[in-house]
């Protein structure tokens, strides 16, 4: 690292490893001097070309940055926050490190004292690239984290060519350099759903998304020890992927001109449409025997334009059809949960709220345990996962357990299997970073357990295409299946159905079989949900609709 003084990013994550228990800090190795592109700026460098050119390209930039950041709600991660209290502890050592064409490398007599410290893990925080013999200087390598997917974007700046090309993922991963190059390994990957309205957002986003990376890996070194931990990582690392676009640097002047005089075009034109039309949730449903896959021949239920309704759930009791959902009233801006029925003839009533809080709430699972019926509603709000049991069905329902405190989770979904219950759920680790990308799992021996125990294997799924739960797991012709959304270009813009091939405390996969995309009508714009029972099959979509008429 070249200071103490850290992006807050970095120092949010080397608390994380300070607390935990399962690493410590043996060395601080500080670069006395290294010519390198600072990474606490959040706006890409710029190439020196004519002066109006660069005028132009200037001013364009300050009113498009300060748009950006006067409208995009986001937790800045490049903040210099000192680091010097939690790295107290470290003995310091200083080099001057040798510049190469493409890297620095280290001298002889920095590397042996580097050596007396018998490290593990040698942390690459420096903004530059390091090789030679500091590769082979600790124990289990030296770690990188990279902000850019090493199969579609290597280079920099993070998070800009994505917003640039309207890429719908930005990736970042953490790779295990070892002095063989040919040796190091993708320890993790992560997919996060670019932020195409925002430069600033998606590169904070990115970024706070990566810092819980380092820690849960060593956490996991630490835990599995390291016979285990890297033939996992051999064994993902298997499979030959090309890499076959350019390396990219820093924009030009005019790459830069044209991204601002672009993004400010789109500013006006979202401006217009949020004036002119209304973008809304609306409920899907199909009555036939078996599963409905056909989402063009669904029936709508549209919502008056005060409000949407989204994420349907279906109970079916007593001869009876109920279908429970989440409704906004714009007003408002706070979700309730709503319910309503449909009969044989296809008929629906009006929905009517059963379940109120004073944060938002979305999401209404409901299932069925000993008899009872219970809801698991979305409490992100609250930080917290909530059960309600059902005091008086469908119309009452009353709080009988938290199951988490602490947490912004979202879209929590259980499943009774092989006698435990398994919670699935979105959880945002650290403020700033999308809750769309990281899918965890827990298990316990009821759903009214007062501990539940976290999956080895967490976050089980790294990708905002695939992460975040749709809807309950079914079974279908003998393979178990779970919905999960598509968020790489917006929330909630398609569906995946995930075959579940490998489901216990120690292990978990899954893969995808099929995927939904908003493509059937004109003015649909995403799909979310997707339920299932006995014969009716529900689903929302994302429409937009003229405001006024």
């Amino acid at each position: 690292m070249e200071s103490k003084t850290v992006p807050i990013w970095v120092h949010e994550m080397l608390l994380q490893i300070e607390k935990s228990d399962c690493a410590t800090f043996a060395l601080v190795v500080l670069l006395e001097s290294a010519v390198i592109e600072s990474t606490l700026s959040a706006v890409p460098g710029r190439r020196w070309y004519d002066p109006p050119l660069m005028f132009l390209d200037k001013f364009a930039g300050a009113l498009y940055n300060w748009l950006d950041r006067k409208r995009s709600g986001y937790r800045d991660a490049f903040v210099p926050t000192s680091c010097e209290e939690l790295l107290s502890d470290a003995p310091v050592l200083e080099v001057q490190p040798h510049s190469t064409e493409s890297a620095y490398t280290y001298d002889r007599v920095a590397l042996e004292k580097i050596g007396d410290y018998d490290i593990d893990v040698f942390l690459n925080l420096s903004a530059c690239t390091l090789s030679g013999d500091i590769l082979g200087s600790a124990r289990y390598g030296l770690w990188v984290l990279h902000h850019g997917s090493h199969l579609l974007n290597r280079g920099g700046p993070a998070g800009f060519w994505e917003v640039y090309y309207q890429c719908p993922g930005t990736g970042s991963y953490l790779e295990a350099q070892t002095k063989d190059i040919k040796s190091s390994r993708i320890i993790e990957q992560s997919r996060s759903g670019t932020d195409l309205d925002s430069l600033i957002r998606n590169r904070c986003g990115i970024y706070w998304a990566s810092a819980s990376m380092i820690p849960r890996k060593l956490r996991e070194l630490h835990h599995d020890g390291p016979d285990r931990f890297f033939e996992r990582i051999r064994s993902a690392n298997r499979q030959i992927k090309f890499y076959s676009n350019r390396f990219f640097a820093n924009p030009t002047a005019s790459q830069s001109l044209a991204f601002h005089i672009r993004s400010l075009f789109y500013q006006v034109v979202a401006e217009v449409k949020k004036r002119l039309t209304l973008e809304q949730w609306i409920l899907l449903f199909s009555k036939q025997e078996g599963l409905s896959t056909s989402l063009s021949t669904f029936q709508r239920i549209t919502p008056p334009r005060d409000r949407f309704w989204a994420d349907p759930f279906v109970v079916k009791r007593d001869g009876k059809t109920f279908v429970f959902i989440e409704e906004l009233l714009y007003k408002d801006n706070r979700g309730v949960i709503c319910y309503f029925e449909i009969d044989e003839n296809d008929e629906w009533t009006q929905p009517i709220s059963v379940l109120e809080r004073p944060y938002h709430l979305s999401y209404p699972f409901v299932f069925e345990y000993d008899g009872e019926s219970y809801m698991l509603p979305e409490t992100c709000e609250n930080n917290t996962i909530e059960l309600y049991k059902a005091v008086n069905f469908p119309t009452q329902w009353a709080l009988t357990k938290t199951l988490m405190t602490g947490v912004f989770a979202v879209d929590s979904t259980l499943h009774f299997h092989d006698g435990i219950w398994w919670l699935f759920t979105n959880i945002r680790e650290n403020e700033g970073a999308r809750p769309d990308n990281e899918l965890f799992l827990f298990y316990a021996d009821s759903p009214l357990a007062d501990t539940w125990t976290p999956h080895p294997r967490n976050p089980i799924i790294s990708d905002a295409s695939r992460a975040r739960p749709a809807g309950k797991l079914f079974s279908h012709d003998g393979v178990l299946y779970r919905p999960s959304q598509n968020c790489l270009s917006r929330y909630g813009f398609g569906l995946n159905l995930n075959a579940i091939s490998i489901l216990n405390t120690k292990e978990y996969e899954e893969y995808p079989v099929t995927r939904a995309y908003p493509n059937w009508q004109s003015d649909v714009m995403g799909v979310h949900t997707f339920n299932f029972v006995d014969g009716l099959t529900v689903s929302d979509a994302y429409i937009r609709r003229f405001r006024f008429f």
